[in-house]
């Protein structure tokens, strides 16, 4: 991958300009949106506290220098996927200097990650820099939400910084790139996100928004500065940004629209600042996606002519991407329409009312917004349908069943997260009880069923360069590595399904998750993921190391009596779980949280069984469907040698008995 290949160029595209204009345009907007939008600094009111000019400037601009920073980080790992042929290979030529870049970026990630956590405390408290000390901001950066955050993300970019300096393969930089978006996090889970209504909504939009953004202007800036130089890699980058790309303005444009909403609240408010910059930074990214459909039209044309175009394209698409960064700025400094719309602490704890007493219509058809939910329906139902629709275009048969049955799972997720059970799961343990087992026992199976990682195989392209391994290949190396052989074992998968129960609702860990939104989150995401993994392993298509049919009916029924036994333990127990959580809701309607509790070990008893036979039922047909196949090709066999495995068979038996004849 050095500059000596065939098809480097000697010159290319002026990156300095373009990358200057970029940033000029960021700061340009962040300034813009803060004066016209009552984000800069106002002069102050004698008698009240004020943090000062330097704090009102110097916090919004910190925090943009972190933001584009963070993308030069993403942007040089990146350049290891867009031009590598296998993850197993050595790091060279453009991949290694682009990594060596990233050690820089790292460190000035982490200080300007510190600066903004210093001028947080004096933006919180009103101190001024020139009179804090540094008990009151090392106090502030041990005890509070938003200082913790911003010091987690300063020591992770910091061990990105030391890290990069050791890695030598084209996978050690895959690893570093997904420590890099997770760096990004921290500071997503506090600001707007953390104060608007349906706070784990407005959490999972920003983080989307956030993490799709950075990888979508990251492979851009990757393009322009690390592989101008080379036509033959940043044509070989472009063609597999461009699918990228395309997921990524997607996830940008929805995410970001469901964001701006939450924090607007109603169509009284779209007159408002943020309102205005909200709809200002939509037609920004508005134009962005036009100019990418002209750079996807151009580098399909190919030509030398198109390379030329698609370099001016390139730079208006970067300067309009750094504009809207400049923007999403300038709009975390901006006062929201929704800010804390509580009156009571049970409304603070779930993040928005309290829902009215559910009947048989409320529990059918309500909906209350939840952002696992919607993420895990919308992004998964795009990708399935993406991958039917590629399997249909080049010819190939997908079966509908297969589908009814795994878009029946998603509508099951669906109605547990968002729809009327999940609304009252938050208020009601009998309701959370059933929502977990449609999540872990139901929902699972409909999704196996519907062979979304067969359909992935299939539809996955394959290497673009000879003897490279694309993303079909890296996904079968991966269900064949040793860690998934490590989670798809039955041991681990009956652990996580059922052991997780004992350690979740029989200690006090359910109380402390049920407080946070992203406890509740987290709950979600385990007992989907863990029915998925224990699913998968019993009605699965995973290729690599399958369980013997036996096997999988033994896990099952030891895995049964485990599950009875716990919705027995909570029919019985005297012992309410999460009594100080549902305490703080005091919900009207549930005036005795024991029968509720009562209820819902019946529920989970009677829900859980009744899969388990289906699987079990489901697993006895499979067994016959695979010995009459194996059957059917051993007579063929038979047909075609003569039957010489069985002449071989009987040789041995004789072979056997010849010995044994005194």
């Amino acid at each position: 991958m050095s500059s000596d290949e065939p098809g480097a160029a000697r010159s290319g595209p002026q990156r300095g300009p373009v990358v200057l204009a970029a940033i000029l345009a960021a700061v340009a907007a962040l300034i813009v949106l803060l004066l016209a939008g009552g984000g800069a600094p106002a002069e102050p009111i004698p008698g009240l506290p004020d943090p000062g000019r330097v704090t009102g400037w110097g916090l919004p601009l910190s925090r943009l220098a972190a933001d584009l920073l963070s993308i030069g980080v993403v942007a040089g790992l990146l350049v290891v996927p867009l031009t590598m042929r296998r993850p197993s290979d050595d790091l060279t030529g453009r991949a290694l200097r682009a990594t060596g870049a990233v050690r820089w970026l790292a460190v000035g990630w982490a200080v300007a990650a510190l600066v903004q956590a210093v001028l947080s405390y004096s933006d919180q408290f009103a101190v001024p820099v020139s009179r804090m000390t540094f008990q009151e901001v090392s106090g502030f950066l041990r005890t509070v939400d938003q200082g913790q955050a911003l010091v987690a993300q300063a020591v992770m970019a910091a061990v990105l910084a030391v890290a990069v300096r050791w890695v030598l393969t084209c996978r050690g930089a895959l690893v570093l790139l997904g420590l890099a978006l997770v760096t990004l996090v921290p500071p997503l889970l506090t600001g707007h996100a953390a104060s608007a209504g349906s706070h784990d909504t407005a959490i999972v939009a920003i983080g989307v928004h956030v993490l799709a953004a950075v990888v979508w202007v990251g492979g851009l800036l990757a393009l322009w500065w690390h592989l101008a130089l080379d036509r033959a890699l940043q044509e070989r980058a472009v063609r597999r940004f461009a699918a990228v790309a395309t997921w990524c303005l997607a996830l940008t444009a929805v995410s970001g629209v469901v964001s701006a909403w939450l924090r607007v609240g109603s169509l009284d408010e779209l007159t408002s600042a943020y309102a205005v910059g909200a709809m200002i930074k939509i037609a920004v990214l508005v134009a962005i996606a036009l100019i990418a459909l002209q750079v996807r039209r151009a580098v399909l044309a190919r030509g030398a002519r198109t390379w030329r175009s698609l370099a001016a394209l390139t730079a208006g698409e970067g300067v309009l991407m750094a504009t809207a960064v400049g923007l999403g700025v300038g709009l975390s400094r901006t006062p929201t329409p929704v800010g804390e719309p509580y009156t009571s602490v049970a409304e603070s704890v779930l993040g928005g009312p309290v829902p009215p007493e559910p009947t048989l219509s409320r529990l059918l058809w309500s909906f209350t917004a939840n952002g696992v939910g919607l993420a895990v329906v919308g992004i998964g139902a795009a990708a399935y349908l993406a991958g039917v629709i590629r399997l249909r275009r080049r010819g190939d048969r997908w079966s509908i069943g297969r589908s009814v049955a795994f878009f029946a799972g998603l509508l099951v997720i669906g109605y547990a997260t968002f729809g009327g059970l999940g609304t009252y799961s938050h208020v009601m343990f009998s309701a959370h009880m059933a929502s977990h087992m449609l999540l872990s026992m139901v929902a699972p199976i409909l999704l196996v069923v519907g062979a979304p990682i067969a359909l992935a195989l299939r539809a996955l392209p394959g290497s673009d360069v000879p003897g490279g391994a694309g993303p079909r290949q890296m996904l079968a190396g991966a269900l064949a590595s040793r860690p998934a052989r490590w989670v798809f074992h039955p041991v681990t998968a009956g652990l996580l399904l059922v052991g997780s129960l004992y350690v979740v609702y029989l200690t006090d860990m359910f109380d402390w998750l049920m407080r946070s939104h992203l406890g509740h989150a987290a709950m979600e995401i385990h007992f989907l993921a863990a029915g998925l993994i224990f699913f998968e392993l019993l009605l699965g298509e995973r290729p690599g190391h399958p369980v013997p049919y036996l096997s999988r009916l033994l896990l099952l029924l030891v895995t049964m009596p485990f599950h009875a036994f716990f919705s027995v333990t909570v029919m019985g127990s005297d012992r309410i779980i999460g009594e100080d959580y549902y305490g703080l809701l005091a919900v009207p309607y549930v005036p005795d949280l024991l029968a509720d509790q009562n209820l819902a070990g019946s529920m989970n008893w009677a829900l859980g069984e009744i899969p388990m036979v289906m699987v079990i039922v489901v697993l006895v047909i499979q067994w016959w469907r695979d010995d009459a196949r194996t059957a059917r090709r051993r007579d063929r066999a038979a047909d075609r040698d003569g039957d010489a495995e069985l002449e071989a068979y009987n040789r041995m038996l004789q072979g056997i008995s010849e010995r044994d004849r005194p």
